[in-house]
């Protein structure tokens, strides 16, 4: 019989480290969903705002270009006259997002602007975005930043100095190339200032939906992922209580298993105390003696249990022992006793079917083993014998030469006590003997003969 492996102590812990991994799950998946939407919102609203400074480059790059071509090339060539007419200004400033607007020629040289036009015809190294747009012919559109700058300086911003007095923290800068009606020739460049406002205010407004459609797309997948969480540990919790209470009944079920099943072997046992009356008592009387001399040892309590059953079913292979063996009232022959020497494998064959009694089996699968190694049936010796076997041992031949046998008169206790001392050393382990005697002179009354069965006395 084996006792279940599982303890509901077990199972509880089990259950309550599965509760505890899940609120971990649902605790980490609520990081990973929060860093989750913060970078793809970045990364949408990045996306969002370098496509409308593109949007809103190229739809001023074709306006300025629509005004500004008939008047400024011809014959595929940028000639500019000294005398525009007044109205290119005007009408360029019909789109009201548009501040200033420049013509670069391809050297550097500021052809024309509709903004302080003393400008016109200086030349300004060909650095940043406007070499580059002449270099390789795309339009670039980007946030130019006047909060911190010094109109006075040389250079590409000192050719803004109009535009920092305009008192304006930044503009929406494009640069674009001016090409042949063929496009294979760059003929100049347009840069154009205008108000970032109306970009800003669409980026602002398209980042506050992405925000919260992210946001609320997020919210959804974690409720989803908390009520499945939810809905897992409540099942988790119902199933764990369900398993406890078939636990429990399965450990009751056991224990009655248990109960009944050693009912039967200690019936079973009292069968074999009764096939011999000569012999009647003995069992009861063997595991009374024998822990005397545990307790003496001072062996803990699971070593004492093993006394307890070893030394009361030490003799239940005698089953299989006939009667006519038993009882015989004179010597054994050589067969006979070959017989009785397989009660201590029997017996154990026997108990070891019962998991309560499985630590029992070495003591009475070895209490007829000898210090000197000429016991039975595996004949061990010195300490190969367990200790609780040599104790059950010397508690059954204790008993053995206390009662009257048919063999054999009841020695008293004088004699008995004689034997148990020849025989330290070779029959009997001698710490085993050493805490009989200790035992024996703290309470007598356990190793004597019960009176009911006739005790030999000294003559």
């Amino acid at each position: 019989m084996v006792s279940p492996a599982v303890t509901p102590g077990s199972r509880s812990w089990a259950v309550r480290r599965s509760l505890t991994l899940l609120r971990v799950f649902l605790l980490a998946s609520a990081v990973i969903l929060v860093a989750g939407g913060f970078v793809l919102s970045w990364m949408l609203t990045s996306a969002l705002y370098r496509q409308s400074l593109a949007d809103a480059g190229s739809s001023l790059s074709q306006y300025v270009d629509g005004v500004l071509r008939p008047q400024l090339v011809h014959d595929d060539h940028l000639d500019v006259s000294p005398n525009l007419p007044a109205t290119i200004d005007a009408q360029l400033r019909r789109d009201k997002d548009l501040v200033t607007v420049k013509v670069w020629r391809p050297d550097g040289v500021l052809a024309w602007t509709n903004r302080g036009q003393q400008r016109i015809g200086h030349s300004f190294p060909l650095d940043g975005d406007l070499g580059e747009t002449l270099r390789e012919r795309k339009t670039t559109a980007s946030m130019d930043d006047f909060s911190d700058a010094d109109s006075s300086e040389s250079g590409a911003q000192a050719e803004d100095a109009v535009e920092h007095e305009l008192g304006l923290s930044h503009l929406l800068e494009v640069y674009t190339p001016l090409l042949s009606s063929n496009g294979k020739r760059v003929l100049g460049a347009y840069e154009i200032y205008a108000d970032p406002r109306p970009t800003e205010a669409f980026v602002t407004s398209r980042t506050h939906m992405i925000w919260m459609a992210v946001t609320a797309v997020f919210l959804v997948l974690y409720g989803a992922l908390a009520l499945l969480v939810r809905g897992a540990s409540s099942t988790l919790q119902r199933q764990s209580a369900s398993l406890r209470a078939r636990t429990q009944d399965l450990l009751a079920s056991y224990q009655r298993l248990e109960e009944s099943s050693l009912e039967a072997i200690e019936s079973l046992n009292a069968t074999v105390d009764a096939k011999d009356p000569y012999t009647a008592g003995h069992s009861a009387r063997v595991q009374r003696i024998a822990l005397a001399i545990a307790e003496q040892l001072g062996l803990p309590p699971d070593r004492l249990d093993a006394v307890r059953y070893g030394g009361l079913f030490h003799d239940i292979g005698k089953i299989a022992v006939p009667d006519s063996i038993l009882s015989k009232p004179g010597r054994l022959t050589d067969l006979e006793y070959a017989v009785i020497k397989r009660h201590p494998s029997g017996g154990a064959d026997i108990v070891g079917r019962f998991g309560r009694l499985r630590e029992a089996v070495p003591l009475i699968r070895h209490h007829h083993e000898r210090w000197d190694g000429n016991g039975y049936p595996d004949r061990l010796a010195g300490e190969e014998i367990p200790t609780e076997a040599a104790i059950v041992g010397l508690a059954d031949a204790w008993d053995a030469m206390t009662t009257d046998r048919p063999y054999q008169r009841a020695l008293t206790m004088d004699e008995a006590a004689s034997e148990v001392r020849t025989g330290r050393g070779t029959q009997f382990a001698p710490h085993v003997v050493d805490a009989f005697f200790a035992a024996y002179r703290a309470r007598p009354a356990v190793f004597e003969p019960d009176p009911a069965y006739p005790v030999a006395v000294a003559g």
